[in-house]
C-alpha cells in the first residue's frame, strides 16, 4: 500500500484514539530527536546478540534507518536483547548471493545523499572525533570476525576508526556501533546541521508507529474510513 502524505494525514486521526494521550506525547517527543542525518549499514552480521545490540543502540541514539546487508549470513536479532527496538526503526534489507557484494546497499545510500564511511582499523582511517558531519553519513560495519569486506571498503568514500589505547585493538561490533553513534550523535545535536526529520517524514513514521502499536490497526482503518465520507484511501 503506497501512502501519500495526504493519505497519511487522513489516517493518523483514525488511529490516534486507540492509544493513550501519554503514548502519543511520548511518540512525538521521540520524533523530536529522530534523525536521518546518520544511518547505519550492517554487512553480514550473524550473531543474534550483536545484531540485536546494534539495533538497540541505533534506536537509543535516535537513528531511524538501519540497512541490513545479507550476502552470506541472515540477520536474526534476538528479541530479548533488542528490547523491541526494531518496532521503532525502519529496516532496509539487501539480500545477495555473493559474499562481499554490498554494492546495491551502498549505491542506494549514495543516491539518497549519504557519504559512505567504512569503519576500519587501518592507520589511514580518520579518527572518529575528526569525522566531518557536514553531509549526511552512512556508517558501514562488518562481520564479527573479519570486519567489512574489501569490496565495501573500496567503495566507501572515507574510512573511520575509533581511537584505542590498549593492547586489544578492536571492539565487539555492537560496541563499535554504540561508541560511534554516541560520539557522532552528540556532536550532531550540538551542531547547526539540519539533522531533524522533516514534517512529512515525522508524520509517515508516526503513522507507522501507530500501526505497529495498535492491534489490528489496518482493520480499524478500513472500518472507520468506510464510515467517513470521502472515499477509502486505506485500500
Amino acid at each position: 500500500m503506497h501512502l501519500t502524505p495526504e493519505i497519511v494525514l487522513r489516517l493518523i486521526p483514525l488511529l490516534e484514539p486507540f492509544v493513550t494521550e501519554h503514548k502519543r506525547r511520548l511518540m512525538q517527543s521521540v520524533l523530536d530527536e529522530r534523525t536521518r542525518w546518520l544511518t547505519v549499514a550492517l554487512e553480514d552480521i550473524y550473531q543474534p546478540h550483536n545484531a540485536s545490540a546494534a539495533l538497540r543502540s541505533c534506536e537509543c541514539f535516535g537513528v531511524q534507518d538501519v540497512h541490513v546487508i545479507e550476502n552470506r549470513n541472515r540477520f536474526r536479532p534476538s528479541s530479548d536483547v533488542a528490547m523491541g527496538a526494531a518496532k521503532w526503526l525502519n529496516l532496509h534489507h539487501y539480500r545477495g548471493n555473493n559474499a562481499g557484494d554490498s554494492s546495491p546497499c551502498i549505491a542506494a545510500l549514495r543516491q539518497t545523499g549519504y557519504r559512505i564511511v567504512a569503519t576500519a582499523l587501518t592507520p589511514d582511517a580518520t579518527p572518529l572525533p575528526d569525522l566531518s558531519l557536514e553531509k549526511p553519513v552512512a556508517l558501514l560495519f562488518g562481520t564479527e570476525d573479519e570486519g567489512l569486506s574489501m569490496a565495501a571498503m573500496d567503495e566507501a568514500d572515507e574510512r573511520v576508526r575509533i581511537p584505542m589505547f590498549g593492547f586489544t585493538r578492536s571492539f565487539n561490533v555492537s560496541v563499535s556501533v554504540a561508541l560511534c553513534l554516541h560520539s557522532l550523535s552528540t556532536r550532531l545535536r550540538a551542531s547547526d546541521r539540519p539533522w531533524r526529520l522533516s514534517d512529512t517524514e515525522r508524520q509517515s513514521i508516526y503513522l507507522t508507529w501507530l500501526r505497529r502499536t495498535i492491534p489490528h490497526a489496518d482493520a480499524h482503518i478500513r472500518r472507520l474510513d468506510r464510515e467517513i465520507p470521502g472515499g477509502n484511501p486505506a485500500q
